[in-house]
């Protein structure tokens, strides 16, 4: 059965469309919308398929349930040139490459881009086969080259448009945190709680912090919220310092510098304050103390 929630369903983007031959490879009329075995080798997958990384270790278990029992599902295609491009399948085509079979079985339909790239996501999604990064890539694809808004691809895809906002906004993460993403290693959650902080090194460093430490998202949230109000202190109080007295007590450090031969920070919070006054060695300390005892 197809998911009532993901736009028309597949069921009904695969329509049953009578199309004409093409010249570069002959095709009846009546091949269309029904199973024909075809040369492998004139099947090549589309590169604007959404799935970009597949786990050899399933694939390895594909190819062995394909050599037992065959393809079981065919593989559809599009007329491209000299070659029929995947729609849907790609996963049943590189397994049946690892077998070297020499024909497999596929329906050939007629779809634009906008259609096959639609027929492709929603197969993936069903199958939650695409990771978060591949989805959103997706979705920017049928942005950019389809000028779809983001509710109409809410609209295509039956999902609602905050989803697909959340999603596009993953790809503002460094690249490096993206990669953790679809190696799986950081979940979606653990992303969006990312994207707050802007400094991409930072992001990355925490990215790793959050991995090396098993951080929930609800940790990782906590902890990149402090950070931010931590970050919004510091901003306030530059903003707050008083440049004019910012240089009386930098004055005051030199001078009592001076007198005590040693480094004196001065730090103020709003007319109170504290003095720190440096020593390196046990000796120093020794002749700060008596010095002191003379004033």
């Amino acid at each position: 059965m197809v998911k009532k929630g993901l736009g028309k369903g597949l069921g009904a983007l695969i329509k049953d469309d009578t199309l004409v031959s093409n010249n570069n490879i002959k095709i009846e009329e009546n091949d269309f919308n029904k199973i024909i075995e075809v040369d492998i080798n004139k099947v090549q997958p589309d590169k604007t398929q959404p799935r970009k990384s597949f786990n050899d270790d399933t694939l390895e278990e594909l190819a062995l349930s394909i050599k037992n029992v065959g393809i079981i599902s065919p593989i559809i295609v599009k007329k491209k040139g000299n070659f029929y491009e995947i729609i849907s399948g790609e996963r049943r085509f590189r397994a049946a490459k690892k077998l070297k079979l020499k024909n497999i079985p596929i329906i050939i339909k007629e779809y634009d881009d906008l259609t096959s790239l639609e027929v492709s996501l929603i197969e993936n999604i069903q199958r939650e086969n695409l990771n978060p990064i591949e989805e959103a890539l997706t979705y920017k694809v049928f942005q950019e080259k389809f000028n779809l808004n983001q509710e109409q691809i809410a609209e295509k895809v039956g999902k609602n448009r905050a989803t697909i906002a959340n999603a596009i906004r993953l790809l503002k993460l460094d690249n490096r945190v993206q990669n953790f993403v679809v190696e799986l290693r950081l979940s979606q959650g653990h992303a969006r709680a990312l994207l707050p902080i802007e400094d991409m090194d930072m992001q990355f460093e925490l990215a790793e912090k959050i991995i090396e430490e098993q951080l929930s998202v609800r940790q990782t949230e906590e902890l990149i919220k402090k950070l931010l109000e931590e970050k919004k202190q510091e901003e306030k109080t530059k903003i707050e310092e008083d440049p004019i007295k910012k240089q009386l007590y930098l004055d005051i450090s030199k001078q009592l510098n001076q007198i005590l031969g040693t480094k004196v920070n001065i730090k103020d919070n709003k007319n109170k304050g504290k003095i720190e006054i440096e020593y390196y060695s046990q000796e120093e300390l020794d002749r700060l103390f008596c010095l002191f005892k003379k004033l």
